[in-house]
């Protein structure tokens, strides 16, 4: 596992601690995945058997600026920085703790 992942793990974790209302996976291109649910975060693999209601694509770099506070979740989605596919309403949610 990277130190990308373990690093993002620990800022969900302190971010939303548990208030997810599903579960989402962020898939961090090249370098692995992380898991929120209302267990927390943790990290994904491939074949976790995990079924994310919503699943965030983007290169570590985007998701680093977006935890850092220097992108917004929805322009990162806008400029297609960020790909999202399934529940829209969760990805919505979790854009607005984060951002």
């Amino acid at each position: 596992m990277s130190t990308l992942i373990d690093e993002a793990v620990e800022a969900l974790n302190a971010r939303l601690n548990g208030t997810v209302g599903g579960c989402a996976r962020f898939v961090f291109e090249g370098e692995g995945s992380v898991i929120l649910d209302a267990a927390g975060a943790r990290a994904g693999s491939d074949s976790d058997g995990i079924a994310a209601d919503v699943t965030l694509t983007a290169s570590p770099e985007t998701f680093v600026a977006i935890f850092e506070g220097e992108l917004a979740p929805t322009t990162a989605f806008i400029t297609g920085r960020l790909r999202v596919e399934g529940d829209m309403s969760l990805a919505l949610s979790l854009g607005s703790a984060l951002g």
